[in-house]
């Protein structure tokens, strides 16, 4: 089991009446939402150090408020829709959010082009928060904006993160939905492409979502170094090309690592509903 909790050891060797089941079920949800892979009934009753029976209360009480979800076989467990929109609003509102926008303005005046500060949101990415370029031809999308995985810079970044099950459970056995010609289709055809990514920890988009659009993407790890958000670049072709992109890199790396002291420890981040599977960062990204 990749995960465990000792908050709920604590409360299993306490015995239930000394902590509170609402914080028993939140810290549950914690769990679930921490695991490398959705977790069994079995995974989380030894995670928990709590009876068999007292967890699969607790699940049927988080699924029937929506916050837990059971997959189709019925097995395993992932954090639930009401609990990713409770988690997507907490950090559209975060405390520190008008520091992540500075950041992100700052570095729109470095390049001169737009940015985005993103997350994954089950199958979407999410735009947290995003500041324009000044330049009139410009691509225009509010905050809270989604876009696909499989075709976007920060998708592709997010879902080069995943073991090839997780993979498979995201985007299905394809075929993806094309949006230009140069959108790949083929799972297999992007799982290699994403295997570059990987070792590049640089995400691109070269018309493959909207034409002449081109767009770059580095990833941000919260305090705890899981990666949890994306910082990204775009801007139209030919004013934006990748080689121009490949320049901006440290510039976008240094908003990145600004944007990662932004995170509370074992607060956000860390508990990111949805976060990358537990993946973190490697320090492989190349010098450009």
């Amino acid at each position: 089991m990749a995960f465990r909790s000792p908050e709920l050891h604590a409360a299993g060797r306490a015995g239930a009446r000394t902590v509170s089941p609402t914080l028993r079920a939140f810290a549950l949800l914690e769990c679930i939402a921490a695991a490398d892979d959705p977790p069994t009934l079995e995974d989380l009753t030894r995670a928990s150090g709590l009876p068999k029976p007292t967890v699969h209360r607790m699940l049927r009480l988080l699924m029937h408020g929506h916050l837990v979800e059971r997959e189709a076989n019925h097995k395993r467990y992932a954090v639930g829709a009401r609990a990713c929109a409770l988690s997507l609003a907490v950090q559209m509102r975060a405390s520190r959010r008008r520091e992540r926008h500075a950041i992100l303005a700052s570095l729109v005046e470095t390049i001169g082009e737009t940015c985005n500060f993103t997350m994954l949101d089950g199958h979407d990415v999410v735009y947290l928060d995003r500041v324009e370029t000044s330049s009139p031809v410009r691509l225009h999308m509010d905050a809270g904006s989604r876009v696909p995985l499989h075709c976007t810079a920060s998708g592709k970044l997010f879902l080069s993160q995943m073991t090839p099950a997780q993979l498979r459970r995201t985007l299905g056995n394809g075929p993806l939905k094309r949006y230009t010609e140069r959108t790949i289709t083929d799972v297999d055809v992007l799982e290699k492409a994403l295997k570059k990514i990987r070792t590049d920890s640089v995400g691109t988009d070269i018309g493959e979502y909207l034409e002449g659009s081109v767009c770059l993407a580095v990833p941000v790890a919260g305090r705890d170094g899981r990666f949890c958000a994306v910082v990204a670049i775009h801007g139209p072709a030919p004013r934006m090309t990748l080689k121009k992109g490949i320049e901006y890199l440290p510039a976008l790396r240094r908003a990145a690592k600004a944007l990662t002291e932004t995170f509370d420890d074992d607060v956000e981040g860390a508990r990111t509903t949805r976060h990358v599977n537990g993946a973190r960062l490697e320090n492989r990204a190349r010098s450009r």
